[in-house]
């Protein structure tokens, strides 16, 4: 059975060819002019499972990051507050050898000791360091001072840890704890044998006066305030190599961002020199379109009688 192709059937072929090319150019303006080759899902619904994918794990990147720059300035914090403690103990020691000496009479002793107390409370108020508000020493009872400066040397902190995710199921713990490296001194009716008790024994025997006090003051005094030192810079050593890590870990984790970026531009953004070239050659058939479609649609009977 033949078909009679009618004028208005060739209107309506040209027309739809039109608007076909037209679309195209519509759509090919929208990536010039976004960048991008996903407006919305139904540009590329694959594409958008995966940039939804990418952009999911570039938050979680950005966090760690986070994460990792305030693990980085709590132990900033720490490790200033150490290294301030460490000279102020050492200053406790010079003052010991000085105390201990056979030419240093119940005066001077004294004097020392009185020093020696003021020491204690920088220490103290070394130990009461901050971050963002937040108490570097005290465990997690971040809002409590670990040490009461003008009061008795018991720790007011706990010794729960405080850790932060710097890798995909990675946790460090970023906060030292500060019974940890001064102690309670006697606050239970028993030496504990740490810095601060330590402290407190060199100033009794500063004032003490008696032979005893003075050999303690020689022997063990010094040797418990050697190894008070070792331990401060054992903590600091842990920190410092802490610090290392993340700092490597930082490098990584940005090293990954960028993958992700790059990755993500592929998938939404568009190809600028291809989109430019499929603009002209577009522009070009939809202007040949437009002048061959008005040849065949106002062509009419009348024309043909000519």
């Amino acid at each position: 059975m033949s078909v009679r192709i009618t004028q208005a059937m060739i209107a309506r072929g040209t027309l739809g060819s039109i608007q076909d090319v037209s679309g195209r150019l519509t759509e090919t303006q929208r990536k010039m002019a976004t960048g991008r080759e996903i407006t919305r899902p139904s540009d590329n619904p694959f594409g958008t499972s995966r940039a939804l994918s990418l952009r999911t794990e570039l938050d979680g990147l950005k966090q760690l990051q986070r994460n990792i720059d305030e693990a980085d300035g709590w132990l900033t914090v720490t490790d200033s507050a150490l290294d301030k403690m460490t000279s102020l103990v050492q200053r406790v020691r010079e003052l010991t050898v000085a105390g201990a000496s056979d030419s240093a009479g119940p005066t001077a002793r004294n004097s020392i000791a009185d020093e020696i107390d003021q020491l204690i409370k920088a220490i103290k108020q070394e130990a009461n360091a901050s971050y963002g508000g937040r108490y570097v020493f005290a465990g997690t009872e971040t809002e409590t001072k670990p040490y009461l400066v003008d009061g008795p040397d018991a720790f007011q902190g706990n010794g729960q840890p405080i850790a932060r995710e710097i890798g995909p199921g990675v946790s460090v713990q970023v906060n030292t704890i500060g019974s940890a490296v001064l102690g309670n001194g006697n606050a239970d009716g028993v030496d504990d044998g740490r810095l601060l008790d330590t402290l407190r024994d060199v100033v009794a025997h500063l004032r003490g006066g008696t032979p005893a006090d003075a050999n303690a003051l020689r022997g063990q005094d010094l040797r418990d305030l050697d190894q008070g030192l070792q331990d401060l810079l054992r903590t600091r050593a842990g920190v410092g190599a802490l610090q290392k890590r993340l700092e490597a870990a930082g490098a990584r984790i940005g090293e990954t961002q960028e993958t992700v970026k790059g990755l993500l531009s592929k998938t939404e953004d568009a190809d600028m020199a291809a989109t430019l070239i499929d603009f002209s050659t577009q522009q070009s058939v939809y202007q040949s379109a437009l002048k061959a479609g008005a040849n065949i649609v106002q062509s009419s009977l009348l024309d043909f009688l000519r």
